[in-house]
């Protein structure tokens, strides 16, 4: 619309007023009516009545002209508030309260998720994951070392009494190999060369293999070689710490660790 159109005479001065603000934004911008309209989400139709004083702007439209424009809503959003005071006055009616139904409003910007905060919950539903992944394995591993020792009770119930029959334990396979040697006059297995690592109930890994194949090897057999200490490694643990004179706690320390490398070495 033209800068230097009229405004109609019957409107009241504060309206005016306000009026006259949003086109000398509008006219520093040098935005003409259609680029407003792409920009603020009204179209082009309702700037002609809000600018040439035939409609009230609704107040989300004068805020949406401050911020493309570069000016300063609040000042604007007060002229606004006393001019809907006055504009029944003159026109017997009420501002708009919303666009046109074929306009649409700019979508609320959406507030971003403080960094920190998602860093943190993050890490701590990731802890909580790993915790309950490890519980469940210990919990299956401890299942899965009884119901072995079960199974070779009750192999070891159907022998005959008196029947010389080796270990039930030491006959089930193993699930590692023990490749055992002597260095020094001390023995290895091939999984681990500690001599200080402290392995007890719920650990598993190499270290735990190393333990079961030395434990085997002088006599006290865990069961199965499954790197799992489970209730038949430290049943087995505590059958050696009792008979070779050592603290019976069911941990493999450092002086079970040199018992069981040196066992039988004299």
């Amino acid at each position: 619309m033209s800068r230097g159109k009229e405004l109609p005479a019957g409107l009241h001065p504060q309206v005016r007023h306000l009026i006259v603000r949003l086109r000398q934004l509008k006219d520093r911008s040098e935005y003409s009516t259609r680029q407003v309209a792409a920009r603020t989400g009204y179209s082009a139709r309702s700037w002609e009545r809000y600018l040439g004083g035939r409609s009230l702007p609704p107040r989300e439209a004068v805020e949406a002209l401050a911020r493309v424009c570069g000016g300063d809503p609040g000042s604007l959003l007060v002229l606004h508030e006393m001019a809907s005071a006055h504009w029944g006055e003159t026109h017997g009616g009420s501002p708009s309260a919303s666009p046109p139904a074929t306009e649409q409003n700019p979508p609320a910007p959406v507030a971003a998720w403080p960094y920190g905060r998602a860093m943190r919950v993050a890490l701590t539903a990731g802890a909580t994951a790993l915790v309950l992944s490890v519980s469940a394995v210990l919990v299956l591993a401890a299942e899965l070392a009884e119901a072995r020792e079960a199974a070779r009770a009750a192999r070891a119930g159907t022998v005959a009494a008196g029947a010389t029959t080796p270990d039930p334990a030491a006959v089930l396979p193993s699930l590692h190999t023990c490749r055992l040697e002597r260095t020094d006059g001390r023995w290895y297995a091939g999984h681990s060369r500690t001599l200080r690592a402290v392995a007890t109930y719920g650990h598993t890994g190499p270290v735990v293999i190393e333990a079961q194949c030395l434990l085997r090897r002088a006599g006290a057999s865990p069961g199965d070689v499954d790197g799992i200490y489970g209730p038949l490694t430290r049943r087995a643990v505590r059958r050696f710490q009792d008979r070779e004179g050592l603290t019976v706690d069911g941990v493999v320390g450092p002086d079970t660790w040199r018992a069981l490398r040196t066992w039988g070495a004299a």
